[in-house]
């Protein structure tokens, strides 16, 4: 899609509720064809970042143009291109799975089959469930189908693996996954840090309304770098140490070095052993997660699944 404009291009987005700055001065870009996973605690800025994004609310200040259309007054225009994940409360709940999905592909100009996708999402045996009697798993892949099911350009995932069993949150990516191959835009939401390192092309990290920091998760990890270093050599070395570079020797000859460790710092606390004449038998590192970046930047703690 050589020329289009983003997928998402946010600048210097404000959303305000009274005194209180929910969003602050954000700019964000989403490019075409990638998995953007938008980070922050509750009360970070996300939803309403979302909600501009989405259309249901004009920003304060700043614009935001999706898939090069303003969503407030492009919204007709946009909303058959872009897919939203409803959340609880948001159909009718006498309604089952089976008809749902049929009427919100009757909205479709050239809807996917249903059928395939109840299958995909492992909805077959309950299309004729009512959704008042789903269960919150089955209500998350049922909401996922809906957002799928008009062939978006743009689709807007929040929570979309929440109250998932192994299997089905696995399934659920494996498609997030088959999306972008496909060339569609993700914008997705979690708590789930696995989710976000697993799946994001690009991650943005919100904290008290304004971006915290961006990347790829790649990125993100290797600007913290290492946050232990274990060294075997004779045990009783007398090693220095900096106020943030701790050394400490658990078991005789086994070193635990914690700290900030980037490329320059593990050289010199090689040089530590070098300089004391120890003959070293083992290094092992440890790298930071997105987790560990997460927490450093909001120092908040999301769920993350072993």
């Amino acid at each position: 899609m050589t020329g289009a404009a983003d997928a998402v291009d946010v600048r210097d987005v404000v959303v305000r509720y009274g005194d209180t700055t929910a969003v602050d001065r954000v700019r964000l870009v989403a490019s075409r064809g990638r998995i953007l996973a938008l980070l922050g605690h509750n009360g970070a800025g996300k939803t309403s970042l979302l909600q501009v994004c989405e259309g249901f609310r004009k920003p304060d200040a700043g614009s935001a143009k999706i898939l090069g259309l303003d969503p407030v007054t492009d919204h007709d225009e946009l909303m058959p291109r872009i897919g939203i994940m409803l959340q609880s409360g948001g159909v009718y709940p006498w309604a089952t799975a089976g008809e749902i999905l049929d009427l919100f592909a009757g909205f479709a100009a050239h809807p996917l089959d249903t059928g395939m996708l109840l299958d995909r999402l492992g909805l077959r045996a309950v299309a004729g469930t009512r959704f008042r009697r789903m269960s919150g798993g089955e209500r998350q892949r049922l909401a996922l189908a809906v957002a799928l099911v008009g062939r978006p350009e743009l689709v807007f995932l929040d929570e979309p693996t929440a109250g998932m069993d192994t299997e089905a949150r696995h399934t659920t990516w494996r498609l997030i996954e088959e999306l972008r191959a496909d060339g569609v835009s993700v914008l997705l939401t979690t708590h789930l840090l696995d989710e976000a390192e697993r799946l994001a092309d690009d991650v943005v990290i919100m904290n008290a309304g304004r971006i915290a920091a961006t990347g790829t998760p790649a990125e993100l990890t290797a600007a913290a770098g290492m946050d232990l270093l274990s060294v075997r050599a004779e045990p009783g070395l007398s090693l220095p140490s900096r106020a943030d570079i701790l050394v400490a020797e658990p078991a005789p000859g086994e070193y635990e070095i914690t700290g900030p460790l980037d490329t320059a710092a593990v050289a010199g606390v090689l040089g530590w052993f070098a300089a004391a004449g120890a003959r070293v038998t083992a290094v092992n590192s440890r790298r930071r997660t997105l987790e560990d970046v997460y927490l450093a930047l909001t120092g908040t703690k999301e769920h993350v699944h072993r």
